[in-house]
């Protein structure tokens, strides 16, 4: 959305409010609701950070102005009807004022949700490798390179594969996590996603239909 789209949504049918859905950018969660008049989505494309209108107040608010906890925008669009808005965002800290993710806390996770780690621990990977904190293993063995990488990954499969007939669920599992989380480092080390990876999975299953 752009600020040349604000004009075209329809503004009268809520009394010039629009309820706005927020939405983790990366793990897909519903993190609360909020609405929005003019002013306010203006704000919110402009600034990056999302910006609200409270009815009881009758005044903007920043979501995080007091606790810090801010929600940075990723992309705004409206439903059909052009008269709500799903607002993508990356939070910083809990979104919920009793200190929970999520305002909807007690809603049961969807599948979709309950894998969606993945994609934090991309995020993750990405800033140890950035920002190199001291004792960091993931930053260590990227700095070590492709090679390395692929050798540990080698390992950590013969590792998995011998834990699938001597170990029990547990232990399985465990060496499972460690499976992926050295391929995710390796996808790093060639700047690859495992968006990519999902991508040609989902490419296979529509070739067969």
């Amino acid at each position: 959305m752009t600020p040349d789209d604000v004009v075209t949504l329809d503004w009268d049918k809520g009394g010039r409010l629009l309820p706005a859905i927020v939405q983790h950018a990366r793990t897909g969660h519903v993190l609360m609701l909020g609405y929005m008049n003019e002013e306010a989505l203006r704000q919110t494309l402009a600034g990056g950070r999302v910006v609200f209108h409270s009815r009881s107040r009758q005044t903007l608010w920043t979501k995080g102005e007091t606790s810090g906890h801010y929600l940075n925008v990723v992309d705004v669009s409206t439903d059909c009807d052009s008269d709500a808005l799903l607002v993508l965002a990356d939070p910083v800290g809990p979104t919920c004022h009793k200190g929970t993710e999520s305002c909807f806390a007690a809603a049961a996770p969807a599948d979709a949700q309950r894998l969606a780690f993945l994609g934090l621990l991309e995020n993750i990977i990405a800033n140890r490798i950035a920002d190199q904190p001291e004792g960091s293993y993931t930053a260590r063995l990227f700095a070590e390179g492709p090679g390395r990488i692929a050798q540990k990954l080698g390992e950590e499969g013969v590792e998995t594969a011998l834990a699938a007939v001597s170990r029990d669920d547990e232990g399985l599992v465990s060496e499972c996590a460690d499976l992926v989380f050295h391929l995710l480092v390796l996808l790093k080390s060639r700047d690859l996603t495992l968006e990519r990876v999902v991508e040609e999975l989902r490419a296979r299953h529509a070739s067969k239909g």
